[in-house]
Parts: structure tokens; C-alpha cells; sequence
């Protein structure tokens, strides 16, 4: 009897996921056909929301706002691309904690490179807020020459065309802010690997689902470009300060002043730092968490977007009612169902790079993702940047004691 139950559970679980890679699927063409103009070499489709291509648009001056902390591996090489950009006029400005961060003096490294673009480098001194981001951000937002902001992580990597594509949608007055959706890029780990798989395909097919179902209501932290003014109308990036997801926030707090929120057909790379098994899973399991505390339905809801674990679980089941060619049917549709999305999502949305080894890889990630599910379950507390917090309802962020060694160890891999 308690087979069955699993048998049924289990396939269960392979409709909801086949449903949920359908949506998704649906959300994909959806987002292809709002493209107005195809590009080549991985560059996506101009803004939908102007009439004439994104070149033609008299661009507006931006503001690229870079918060950093510490050094990362080939920090320059990324930071270097923000200002090798096909552009007319924009500032890039830099803020850390400490003025001495080794971020911020491989930044004037850079800036050196390029001495007719502006370039500001900025300093919080004190933590004024949990989210040490956000004290960034405010100080940026004051100091900043222009109306339009990009921000962007430290660990992500662009083309030449980023700053026209991801300005080019606030043509249309009613745009408030603009984020994009990005691949995974891992040269070497397995773990860090898989991770970038998680990026390419699973945060992809959420997000393009999540479009579809009610249209962008968020931001993706990797870029999130807004208006000054929509963040002085929300009460300035400081409202941000005690929370984890800053960038579910901020899009948020945009789309409350009913302006509109585009995801962008820009592509960008997210450069996976975390190369080892243990450092990879605290880091995925510290996102779960926090998308379980600011979208704690939502959220729940995921675990029936995965597929593996019902195949495996009902294909264990089916073996134990001695039916085996039921359980390697079932097994099969779960690895298959994960490789046709990876394949899809992989080459028609985010143009993945090493399509062949995300599509093999996927279903492994399927599993080690709903793992981490389970495990954002397992208490409240977070290690970010070698402190410890407690979250609470909204994605709130609490100080749990002070850092100790052992935590600092791994701040950057977290």
C-alpha cells in the first residue's frame, strides 16, 4: 500500500513539473516574440518597448552604480568590461566599505585604462544598514550625475552593447526599471558547473514563468537599471536596507507606482566564484532561504517544479511493485523532461555558451536543487559576507552575534 502511495506521489510530481516546463516553455515564446530585432554572437533582441531599434534612440546619460567587496578572481577583466562600452555618455561610479577594499583599487587599476570615462570611487566608512549593498547604493545615488542607474554585481561579465540595450527601454516614459536575465559561466569545478547549469535553465524558466503568469514585478540583482526618480518616489535605496533580496524589492517598490518593469532580451554572464561542493551549496541554500521569506508561497510551491525527485521516487516505488519496466519508463521521462528544458532555455533564452554540457549536467542540478529546497526548510539563519543573520517575514534581516573566524573564511564564498 505505502508503494502505491509513493508510485502515485511520484507521478504525481511528473505532471506538475511537466506543467511547470510548459508554462514556461509558453512564457519563453512569448519573451522570443517581443524581440523586435535579432542580433548574432549571443547578443539578444532590441527593446520591444520602442518603436524604432535601440540605436536609433537618443540615448540618455546612465549612471552605473558598482557596489564591490574585496577582490575576486579576474575582478579587473569584469570590471573592464563596464567600461568598454559601445555608449555616448555615461559615469561609472565605485563604493565599498572600506577605502582601502582591494575591490575599489583594482577598480582605479581599471579606470586608469580609461581615462575618458568618469569614473567616482566611494567609500561608506560605518554600516549603515544589515544590507551593506544598499549603504552603497545610497551614498552612489547621492553622488551620481545622471537619472538613469544600472546597477550591477561585482561578478558579472558584459558585451559592448549592454548599457545601450538595457537603456534603450526607457524611451518609453512609463518604464521604470529594467532588469535581464543571465547565464552561468564556469570554467572549471564541477560543483561551480552545475551552479551555472542552476542559472542558465532553472532561474530562467522561473522568471520567464513568472512573466508570464503576471508580468515582472521583480528585479534580478546582476542588473537592475531604474529611474532616479522612481527611487526617490519609493523613499531612496535606504528602504531597501534591511532586507536580503534588495532586487526582488526594488522591482517591486517600482511596480507599485504602476510604471512598468521589463525584463530585457540582453543576456549577461554570472561568473561562478564558488568552485568547491560545500561553498556552492551554502550559497544556493542562502538564496532558497531568502526567496522562502520574501515569497514564502511561491516558493513552497517550487518543490513541484522539479523533476528528478519524482522520478526517482517513483521509479524506486514502481521497482519495490516489481514493475521495472514502469520504473525505468518513469526515470527516463524525468531525465529527458529536464534535458529538453535545459536544451531549450539553454539556446533560444539565454544563448548558453556550452549548451551540449548545461543539458547534460541539468538533470543532476534538478536534483542538488530541490535538495537545496528542502534545506532552505532548515532554519532561518543565513552566513553573508562572514556574518550570520536571522531572516524573518518579508525576507527581514536580523545581526546573529559577530562574526568569527571560521565565517570569515568563507565571506567570499558566500
Amino acid at each position: 500500500m505505502i508503494f502505491r502511495l509513493l508510485l502515485d506521489i511520484g507521478i504525481f510530481g511528473l505532471c506538475t513539473s511537466t506543467i511547470s516546463a510548459i508554462l514556461a516553455v509558453v512564457g519563453l515564446v512569448r519573451f522570443l516574440r517581443a524581440g523586435s530585432d535579432a542580433h548574432t554572437h549571443g547578443a539578444e533582441a532590441a527593446s520591444a518597448w520602442t518603436a524604432s531599434p535601440a540605436h536609433a534612440w537618443t540615448a540618455s546619460p546612465v549612471s552605473l552604480l558598482k557596489p564591490l567587496d574585496g577582490d575576486e578572481p579576474n575582478l579587473e577583466a569584469h570590471l573592464e568590461s563596464f567600461f568598454d562600452q559601445d555608449y555616448p555618455r555615461f559615469e561609472i561610479l565605485f563604493c565599498t566599505r572600506s577605502a582601502s577594499d582591494p575591490g575599489l583599487a583594482a577598480a582605479r587599476r581599471v579606470a586608469a585604462r580609461y581615462p575618458h570615462i568618469p569614473a567616482r570611487f566611494l567609500s561608506t566608512g560605518d554600516q549603515t544598514y544589515i544590507n551593506a549593498k544598499v549603504s552603497s547604493l545610497e551614498l552612489m545615488h547621492a553622488s551620481a550625475q545622471h537619472d538613469i542607474f544600472i546597477i550591477s554585481d561585482s561578478d558579472v561579465r558584459v558585451a559592448r552593447n549592454y548599457i545601450r540595450e538595457v537603456a534603450a527601454p526607457f524611451a518609453d516614459e512609463n518604464v521604470g526599471a529594467v532588469t535581464c536575465l543571465y547565464r552561468g559561466s564556469a570554467d572549471r569545478g564541477l560543483w561551480a558547473k552545475l551552479e551555472a547549469a542552476g542559472m542558465s535553465v532553472e532561474m530562467t524558466t522561473g522568471v520567464l514563468t513568472a512573466n508570464l503568469l503576471e508580468g515582472m514585478k521583480f528585479a534580478l540583482g546582476p542588473t537592475m537599471a531604474v529611474r532616479r526618480r522612481s527611487v526617490d518616489t519609493m523613499g531612496g535605496f535606504g528602504v531597501l536596507g534591511p532586507y536580503c533580496s534588495d532586487d526582488f524589492l526594488l522591482g517591486e517598490k517600482v511596480a507599485e507606482q504602476s510604471q512598468t518593469v521589463v525584463l530585457s532580451h540582453h543576456v549577461i554572464d554570472h561568473i561562478i566564484l564558488n568552485l568547491g561542493f560545500a561553498a556552492s551549496l551554502r550559497h544556493q541554500t542562502r538564496w532558497m532561504k531568502s526567496t522562502r521569506f520574501s515569497r514564502p508561497l511561491g516558493h513552497f510551491g517550487t518543490a513541484l517544479t522539479f523533476s528528478l525527485p519524482f522520478g526517482i521516487l517513483a521509479g524506486l516505488a514502481a521497482l519495490a511493485l516489481h514493475r521495472p519496466v514502469l520504473a525505468l519508463s518513469l526515470l527516463a521521462y524525468s531525465i529527458v523532461n529536464r534535458m529538453i528544458l535545459a536544451a531549450l532555455m539553454g539556446s533560444l533564452a539565454v544563448q548558453e555558451r556550452h549548451l551540449l554540457r548545461t543539458v547534460l549536467l541539468y538533470p543532476i542540478r534538478d536534483l542538488l536543487g530541490f535538495c537545496c529546497w528542502a534545506a532552505s526548510y532548515a532554519g532561518s539563519t543565513i552566513l553573508w559576507r562572514g556574518r550570520r543573520y536571522r531572516l524573518s517575514r518579508g525576507g527581514l534581516m536580523h545581526p546573529v552575534g559577530a562574526p568569527n573566524a571560521e565565517d570569515h573564511q568563507h565571506a567570499l564564498s558566500i
